[in-house]
């Protein structure tokens, strides 16, 4: 894995921790949620993507 690759994992999943953490609260709705999560998927291109989605890893 390049720098590059390993510092956008770490930011995806960074920012998709922080949306859990919204949809969880009450503020964002589940379709927020996957919507939000799809931008990031494209924004990113995590290696791992949502292999670890269920598990909160930060």
């Amino acid at each position: 894995m390049s720098e590059d690759q390993l510092q956008n994992e770490m930011l995806y999943q960074t920012t998709m921790s922080l949306a859990r953490t919204m949809l969880e609260r009450g503020m964002i709705s589940e379709e927020e949620y996957h919507e939000f999560d799809t931008i990031m998927l494209e924004k990113y291109r995590p290696i791992f993507g949502t292999l670890f989605s269920d598990i909160h890893l930060l």
